[in-house]
Order: C-alpha cells, then structure tokens, then sequence
C-alpha cells in the first residue's frame, strides 16, 4: 500500500498528490511516468511523475479529474493508501549538452513540462518556459516555473492570465526575435504540439514532445500505447513517452485517442454517481 502524504486542489479539476513510494522515489528521473491502482478493484492508469524527493521518499504526481479512475483517486485524501504505485517507467528526459531551451507547456501538461524545466535549469541550462491556459482559473504552477526559468512567459486563450493568445504566438515572438534554442520541448494536448512542431520546423529547431496516448501495461507488450514515428511503429511506454515531434504521426493520435472518449464519459459519470451516493450515506 502506499499512502497519500498531501493532498491539494491547484484549481478546480486539476490535483495534485504527495505519494510515500521510496523504492520509486530513489529511481525517478523527470520525464518518466507511473502506474498506479486506487485499489484492487481500480483499472490501472499512467501519470507523469511531476516531482520528486529521494530523502523524504515521495514522489508528486499532478493529475486532472477527466476520467473515473482519476474521479475516485480525487475523492481520496491525505492517510488514505493506493493499492499500487509501479514505476518509474518510461525513458527519462535527456538532457545533456542542452545550453539554451524552451519548454513549451499547455493546460494540465504544464505539470509534466515542469520538472523537466527543473532538471534543465538545474543542470545549467538556460531555460525560457512558455506556458498557456484558456483562463486564469485554470492556470497552475505559475511560481514553480517562475523559479527555474531564465524567462518566463504566460498565456491565456481569453487573455485574463499573462498575455492573451496562443503558446505558438509567444514562441514564434522569442525565435523571430533572434532566440536561439538547442531545442524546444512541448508538452500538452496533442493539438498544441502538433502545432508547436510545424512552427519549430520551419526554423529546423529540434523538437521533442511527449505522447500520452491510452497504455494498459507500461511494459510494451499489450501495444495500446502504439504510434507512428517516423514512419514506424513504437511504443509510448518503453520508446518514449518521449519522441521528435517533427516524426510524429499527430492526426493519427488524436484519432486513435478519442476511440474510446464516449465509454470513458459513461464510465466517469457511474463513477460521479457512486461517489456522490456514498457522501449521500455518511
């Protein structure tokens, strides 16, 4: 079992945990992800570790309430114990030889981008974060990133977080204005680095994103987790999560990832029931 230490709402859909878990605690390198259970019952589900301290034993993972999975572990609290915590999986963000970057964050996926905007600016590297929200209520981590970064740049869809538009606006500004990046690295939905990869292509600028396409196992072997890159297929659990985004298949991604939307939109609304009826009993 593995309890949740701390518990806190960074806005209203989005969680983050504190996790006791010192065997992953001691291996866990940003970029890599976990596979946890609720309980013994619970469908196993993939999430980024977004922190991490060796000393205490705990690893963070920051999560967003979309499915029923990610519904039940949000109505877990601080003393209650997930039924598995397994990893860390997946390869971790290489970042050696990196001098300048831009780490190029969107929604929820601020919450992988960070630690590895942490390892870059602790490794030396001379970090520009751009970050994006469609609204202020919606913005995360603003000070973590504000802490790593050389510059620091926010945006908002509706213009009421940092400076209104889109993360490709603010990251075409900084190359066209003579920013010169070993790399960009983009993470958030797909969309977002589809887009961020056509941009930094027509600069030949090295673009890596990471893909979190549906996984079951984490070990390769069911090939849920399958994409094309380059041509080929690989596997986001073993290859990745990590790849070039200028290879990347997006549009069959985004296909392949709405395959099961509708069940999961039933299966979160069972799942809201449940819970809301078992508050109803207290």
């Amino acid at each position: 079992m593995y309890p949740i230490l701390h518990k806190e709402y960074l806005n209203p859909t989005v969680v983050r945990m504190d996790i006791l878990a010192p065997l992953v605690a001691k291996k866990a390198q940003a970029g890599q992800f976990i596979i946890l259970r609720t309980d013994e019952d619970g469908e196993r589900i993939p999430l980024t570790i977004a922190d991490y301290d060796r000393e205490a034993g705990t690893v963070r993972i920051i999560f967003q309430k979309v499915g029923a999975t990610t519904e039940k572990l949000a109505a877990m609290n601080a003393g209650d114990c997930l039924s598995d915590f397994a990893g860390p999986l997946g390869r971790a963000t290489e970042t050696e030889g990196l001098r300048k970057v831009a780490v190029v964050g969107g929604g929820v996926g601020c919450a992988i981008a960070y630690p590895v905007a942490k390892k870059l600016h602790e490794s030396g590297c001379e970090v520009h974060a751009v970050v994006g929200f469609r609204t202020c209520d919606l913005v995360i981590l603003e000070d973590d990133f504000r802490a790593v970064s050389d510059k620091f740049i926010l945006m908002s869809d509706d213009g009421t977080a940092g400076e209104k538009g889109l993360v490709t606006d603010a990251l075409r500004t900084l190359i066209e204005s003579g920013e010169q990046y070993d790399e960009v690295i983009a993470i958030g939905p797909l969309v977002m680095m589809k887009f961020v990869a056509a941009l930094t292509k027509e600069f030949g600028i090295k673009t890596i994103v990471s893909m979190n396409p549906i996984m079951i196992d984490g070990t390769g072997m069911c090939g849920g987790c399958r994409l094309t890159v380059g041509g080929k297929t690989k596997f986001a659990c073993v290859d990745g999560p990590e790849f070039d985004g200028h290879e990347v298949d997006f549009d069959e991604a985004m296909k392949r990832g709405a395959m099961y939307r509708e069940f999961e939109r039933h299966a979160r609304e069972a799942a809201c029931n449940l819970l809301n009826r078992k508050k109803e009993g207290e």
